[in-house]
């Protein structure tokens, strides 16, 4: 008996134990802080709403988090449909831990600050970014330099904008400008993105962080007239082809092609694109829209996902949260695991001179030749540029269904 109660008593110590280290996220605004290369910060700001439910916030972007899970003394948050989760403790509060990505296998030491909104500081500002840069990353290196087009809003200290690529876009950027130093930040659950830079009236220098993995330079220059390479030109079929041709299976084992009857005499627009991608994800949150809205049995979208992640089986596991998180009503074949590796990708559709972007996307009439290829996506953190691809598109795809 003396056994058995003393037994109990260890039971109910080791239960007060457990629960009094499982302890929830107050309600509040929280400051996070990855930890980059060079000692640098990337923050970012969540307002904590309920112990399951925080919002991250990039601008005028707004991240609804609802999968919040306590498991002994550990918090794991993940944010929709991406890989990557948070995992920490919790002493009420200060969160600390880290961002992981297992199939990437990448740790990102993490903290979170309650009460604390205030992404960077910043006294006063001795230059005003607003406008149009002309960006060069990693100029000079071979194989690595690529062209951007800043855009930018200031008001006060306070700057939000982005950088466009010819493969797409940085999404929301939000920070400050503190005296000449530029800093901003953005981190949606997928991608942790952070820039410095030292500007001037007409130029500026600075270095681009993505998590702690990876750091380049750049150098930019105001010009209000500069504009990127047309999207429609970069990517297109070798000489020798008119047609698109593959055979990818979809989550239920068939293998799927575009002679398939489900397609034939069709306008058929085909996304390459990646679960882990947040371009991508912008994209397929308006070709969803507007799948939905059309309404036209001669129309179709199909993707075609090309993942990192490590096993079919997770694979298709990322391709069902997505879909089920967006309400994706196209199909999604998987294409490729393991990589997302663009040179890879491109012998899997070896009739394309490559695949320079996820998301790129295909434009086939109903006599099945490529009509059209546009490489990248403007996403909603672009502004006009977002808007004139939602024309362009609807616009395409009306003058095909009318042929």
């Amino acid at each position: 008996m003396k056994k058995l109660l003393l037994l109990s008593t260890i039971i109910i110590l080791a239960s007060c134990q457990s629960e009094k280290e499982i302890q929830k996220l107050k309600n509040g605004t929280y400051r996070a802080v990855l930890e980059v290369q060079d000692n640098e910060e990337l923050p970012f700001i969540f307002e904590v709403t309920s112990p399951e439910t925080l919002t991250i916030f990039n601008a005028e972007e707004e991240i609804e988090v609802d999968e919040i899970e306590y498991r002994n003394d550990s918090i794991f948050i993940k944010a929709p449909v991406f890989e990557g989760y948070i995992a920490g403790t919790y002493d009420g509060k200060t969160l600390t831990g880290e961002f992981i990505k297992e199939s990437l296998d990448r740790i990102v030491p993490f903290t979170a600050e309650l009460h604390n909104n205030v992404r960077f500081e910043a006294k006063s500002a001795d230059v005003d970014v607003s406008g149009i840069w002309e960006a060069v990353f990693s100029e000079g290196v071979e194989g690595d330099e690529y062209i951007a087009k800043g855009i930018f809003k200031q008001e006060g200290t306070k700057v939000t904008g982005t950088f466009r690529t010819t493969t797409g876009d940085y999404r929301y950027l939000e920070g400050v400008v503190d005296g000449n130093a530029l800093k901003l930040s953005t981190f949606d659950g997928a991608h942790a993105f952070l820039f410095t830079a030292n500007a001037t009236d007409s130029i500026m220098s600075g270095q681009f962080y993505s998590g702690n993995h990876w750091k380049e330079p750049f150098v930019a220059k105001r010009n209000a007239e500069y504009e990127l390479p047309s999207a429609n030109e970069l990517t297109f079929l070798k000489e020798g082809y008119d047609k698109l041709e593959f055979t990818f299976p979809d989550a239920e084992g068939n293998m799927v092609s575009l002679d398939d009857e489900q397609f034939n005499n069709k306008v058929v627009v085909v996304q390459i694109m990646g679960t882990w991608c947040p371009n991508c994800l912008d994209e397929s949150k308006y070709y969803t829209d507007y799948y939905n809205s059309i309404k036209n049995d001669d129309f179709e979208i199909i993707a075609l996902a090309f993942e990192y992640a490590k096993t079919d089986e997770k694979a298709f596991n990322s391709i069902k949260r997505l879909k089920e998180r967006i309400g994706i009503p196209y199909p999604i074949l998987l294409a490729q695991v393991g990589t997302s590796d663009k040179a890879e990708a491109q012998r899997k559709l070896p009739m394309l001179n490559h695949v320079l972007s996820y998301p790129t996307s295909i434009f086939i009439d109903k006599s099945g030749n490529v009509r059209k290829i546009h490489t990248g996506f403007n996403g909603p953190a672009t502004g006009e540029k977002f808007t004139e691809f939602k024309t362009e598109f609807k616009g395409f795809v009306e003058e095909l269904l009318r042929e």
